[in-house]
């Protein structure tokens, strides 16, 4: 993977362009960084074109300036590929990431080629009550932080990933971690519940791990209500970060959903 930086933003990001065609955007979860999606990465690389990138705050994108914050988020995106000339992109984002994904979707429709989210929700229709639950449980998760980044890393990894191997290497990037970088998550509140769900254009893909917590398991139901025809994948022997937990069994899912997009008219 290559690594750029465009001037006006301070994200960093990532591409392993061959000339493959299809491109695919990888948003990572908080706390972590592009490298959770390394399994992804190894297995795609020859089939399509990949673009990754460090969310403010997070592995290389430190380089803040005053007014920079998680809201724009989509604008440097899309800038980004502006930048690398990609008109339409497949999205894939795990727990943050599958916030920002739809955002980005809600903002620029005509640039999603197709929108997968793990271990998200519905920004555009979150319930109030789980929304208070949510961040009631983020609050408790940052105070541990302040405490001590390791305490932190620790508890976090238990959430994040079922299998010892996944909670392991998220533990080795959640330990990098600024907490300076919890500012940069504060704003995160005002993506939701801030856009209507239009008819989408593109394939909508959804899920969770079969061992992620009772209200993430919820929220998939409820989206999937909401909107009938997105696609559902509960994957077993996961929690949190499935991609992280099952790689093989992720992978395979996705080139699958991809693979039929081709033949299908949205």
């Amino acid at each position: 993977m290559q690594q750029f930086k465009l001037n006006f933003s301070p994200i960093v990001y990532y591409t392993s362009e061959k000339n493959c065609g299809e491109w695919v955007l990888l948003l990572h979860a908080a706390f972590v960084n592009h490298k959770m999606f390394q399994p992804q990465i190894d297995y795609f690389e020859n089939k399509y074109n990949i673009l990754a990138v460090d969310i403010i705050g997070h592995g290389e994108s430190t380089d803040i300036k005053k007014g920079d914050s998680i809201e724009k988020m989509s604008a440097w995106i899309y800038n980004i590929m502006n930048a690398e000339k990609i008109k339409k992109i497949h999205i894939v984002g795990i727990s943050l990431g599958a916030i920002l994904a739809q955002d980005f979707a809600n903002r620029y429709p005509d640039a999603v080629n197709s929108l997968a989210c793990f271990g998200g929700y519905d920004i555009n229709n979150f319930d109030k009550k789980m929304q208070k639950e949510n961040s009631i449980s983020q609050i408790l998760m940052m105070l541990k932080a302040f405490v001590s980044i390791k305490w932190f890393a620790e508890s976090n990894k238990k959430i994040s990933a079922l299998s010892l191997q996944a909670q392991n290497d998220f533990y080795d990037m959640n330990i990098q971690f600024p907490k300076k970088s919890f500012l940069y998550l504060a704003s995160l509140d005002r993506m939701v519940n801030v856009f209507q769900t239009k008819s989408r254009k593109y394939p909508l893909l959804i899920g969770c791990g079969k061992f992620d917590i009772p209200m993430e398991l919820k929220a998939i139901e409820i989206w999937k209500i909401r909107e009938p025809q997105s696609k559902v994948v509960i994957f077993e022997n996961a929690g949190h970060c499935v991609n992280m937990d099952v790689p093989q069994g992720f992978n395979e899912v996705m080139e699958e959903f991809w693979k039929k997009i081709t033949d299908t008219v949205y």
